[in-house]
Parts: C-alpha cells; sequence; structure tokens
C-alpha cells in the first residue's frame, strides 16, 4: 500500500513540475493571446493550469500524509524487522575474558612505611 501511495506521490510531483514550468509568471506561458484578445479561449487555458496546480498540490499533501498514517499504523511499536533495528535493539553484554572468571583486582596496597629508614635524622 504504501509502496502505491509513493508511486502516486512521485507522479504527482512530476505533474505539478511540468504544470509549472507551462506557466509563464506574468500571465503568459499557453495563456499568451495575438493582440491581447481572448480568441480560442486563451485565457481559459492559464485558469486550467492554474486550477491543476492547486488540485495537484492538494493531491500531494494528501497523499503525503496518507504515507504517513500508513507507515505509522502498519509498522506500530514492533519496528521493521530490519537487521540495523535488531541490532540497535540487542542489549550489548560486556563480557569478562578468561570465561567468567573474577576481574584482577586494580587497587594497589597502601604504602607501608619502613621502620628502618636512615634517610631521616
Amino acid at each position: 500500500m504504501v509502496t502505491l501511495l509513493i508511486i502516486l506521490l512521485i507522479i504527482f510531483c512530476i505533474a505539478i513540475g511540468f504544470f509549472v514550468l507551462i506557466q509563464n509568471p506574468k500571465g503568459g506561458g499557453l495563456a499568451t493571446g495575438g493582440s491581447g484578445s481572448n480568441m480560442f479561449g486563451v485565457q481559459r487555458t492559464g485558469d486550467v493550469l492554474e486550477k491543476g496546480t492547486w488540485v495537484l498540490l492538494t493531491l500531494i499533501v494528501v497523499v503525503s500524509l496518507a504515507i504517513t498514517t500508513v507507515g505509522k499504523s502498519g509498522n506500530g511499536s514492533t519496528g521493521t524487522g530490519s537487521k540495523i533495528d535488531e541490532q540497535i535493539n540487542k542489549a550489548a553484554t560486556p563480557t569478562i575474558l578468561g570465561g567468567g572468571a573474577p576481574a584482577p583486582s586494580t587497587t594497589t596496597p597502601a604504602a607501608t612505611p619502613k621502620t628502618g629508614d636512615s634517610t631521616k635524622k
């Protein structure tokens, strides 16, 4: 379902790109008339392109929201099941070298004063 929605989104994006490129920003484009008259309904072409752009924009927003909704509800909290997700969710357990023997003590014994120190006077 998500794949179908993504394909529709790509088609709508390409179509809106064509609609925008066909239009001229100052009312020209396909809406240019010979002597400024509305011969052959040229003004209607501009209206159709403008309305088509708004319709495609609305469809892009709706399909984008549908992809988000379907994507979140389809996966839920179970994850995507990919190997990357498994490695992220897997708890790292530290192992002690030597097969479970207790780790050697890292504390050093306190220095004991020497009783026969002859350097002090």
